[in-house]
């Protein structure tokens, strides 16, 4: 089966009647390690969905490299503002591996909504969207980088082992340095 028809009935069954016309939708596209998908500045002009790989969201803050969050398949993605909005996105998105992704223009997006499975897709992923963005925000908030990144190994062990160290501590607001000495300190224990 298709893995994108598969994603979207992980919150609601279609027809095949139905996936015939969003699949018609969206053509497929490969990234290559390192990629840039968007650069700030740019409008992005697409909702993706990303079947393998890696992505980073991150922005430029006076020449360091700030990484916001990962994206790894299966997932839909965009940088919501930039393509509801057409206005210029103020975040970068690259491949940290390989990617295998979808895209579809706003306009056809827009046209799938008549779909009521397509409409329910939409709003259920803009909710659970909105849980993870509230979830991360309240641990960058109340959480140390140390918890934090003992979190991430308890939900994403995997994702640890994909992302370079580099981007784990931006993500997480600290200098490669302090996770490396974070990393020396729990291991041993999480090993036991």
């Amino acid at each position: 089966m298709n893995p994108f028809k598969t994603f979207i009935e992980n919150y609601i069954s279609i027809s095949d009647t139905d996936w015939e016309q969003i699949s018609a939708c969206f053509e497929k596209r490969f990234l290559e390690k390192g990629e840039m998908l968007l650069q700030e500045g740019e409008i992005c002009r697409h909702l993706y969905f990303i079947e393998s790989g890696l992505l980073r969201y991150f922005i430029n803050k006076e020449g360091d490299d700030i990484t916001k969050f990962f994206t790894e398949a299966p997932y839909c993605f965009t940088s919501q503002a930039s393509f509801t909005a057409a206005k210029p996105a103020n975040e970068n998105i690259q491949a940290i591996e390989k990617s295998i992704i979808w895209q579809t223009t706003l306009k056809q997006a827009n046209d799938l909504l008549e779909l009521k499975s397509w409409n329910t897709f939409i709003r259920k992923l803009i909710q659970e969207v909105q849980y993870f963005t509230e979830e991360i925000l309240q641990e960058i908030q109340t959480e140390t980088a140390e918890n934090r990144y003992i979190k991430m190994i308890e939900t994403s062990p995997q994702l640890i082992q994909r992302v370079p160290l580099k981007y784990l501590a931006s993500y997480f607001g600290i200098a490669p340095q302090s996770l490396s000495r974070i990393r020396k300190k729990i291991l041993p224990t999480k090993r036991n």
